[in-house]
């Protein structure tokens, strides 16, 4: 399947790894549906992207709440009819604390928002897909999905979630030319990366220490992992998690 003219839903793409995404997608002939919770800088980013000539529109949703979930989908149904891929990537980091210290209700939101919003959307994406002949789903999990972090108990259970339930809908819908996938990023210069970092440069220089290439991954690089995926180069590849971290999970 071509991604000229394909329709991709992006979900968390007001910044960050979904906003590259939608960029990369937009600029390959995608009529890109940018969905945030953030609608002000959603639009305008969809703005600036129509402005250079490229199909997007923003849709409002909280992935956080189911309701909010079925509403963007009804909208996608009405204003497009159809869906070719979609990349499920908005998600929060969450407290990192040790179990027995954090707040149930933390856990809860965590949750809702990184796991529970995958299996509602791909609830939705799946009949669509379907319909379309087939096409490709991709999640965002985290290298977290992969190996365990300290102090990071909640989000790794979220994430590690993330990639099983892409490997079983992997299984699920194969026969239906409908591909499922997890990507698993790394330390990426993001939003995200730079609230853990604050206004501390030597915490920044520590994280770049650490990675084996020597520097934090790009949203752009990332961005590229979903384009290839929807790609047909890609046609054998469903049900993996593809670490995306300069080597961190080598070691």
């Amino acid at each position: 399947m071509s991604i000229k003219g394909s329709v991709i839903l992006v979900t968390g793409a007001a910044n960050g790894i979904g906003l590259a995404t939608a960029k990369r997608f937009a600029a390959g002939g995608a009529r890109v549906v940018m969905s945030d919770i953030d609608r002000e800088r959603g639009e305008a980013e969809v703005q600036e992207l129509r402005e250079q000539s490229y199909d997007a529109r923003f849709a409002y949703c909280d992935v956080g709440d189911p309701d909010s979930i079925d509403q963007l989908f009804a909208h996608l149904d009405s204003e497009l009819g159809r869906l070719d891929f979609a990349f499920n990537n908005a998600g929060i980091e969450g407290n990192l604390v040790p179990i027995d210290t954090s707040d149930p209700s933390d856990w809860d939101r965590i949750i809702a928002i990184n796991l529970s919003s995958i299996y509602h959307c791909m609830r939705h994406e799946i009949p669509m897909l379907r319909q379309a002949g087939g096409g490709a789903i991709i999640n965002c999990s985290s290298i977290a999905g992969l190996v365990g972090t300290q102090g990071g108990g909640m989000y790794c259970a979220t994430k590690h979630g993330v990639i099983g339930i892409t490997r079983a809908t992997a299984l699920d819908v194969a026969r239906d030319k409908i591909r499922v996938n997890a990507i698993c990023p790394g330390a990426i210069d993001t939003l995200m990366v730079q609230r853990a970092v604050g206004a501390n440069p030597d915490l920044r220089s520590v994280i770049e220490e650490m990675q084996p290439i020597g520097r934090m991954g790009t949203a752009e690089e990332i961005a590229s992992a979903v384009y290839w995926l929807c790609q047909p180069d890609a046609a054998l590849v469903t049900g993996i998690a593809l670490p995306l971290d300069g080597g961190w999970t080598a070691r």
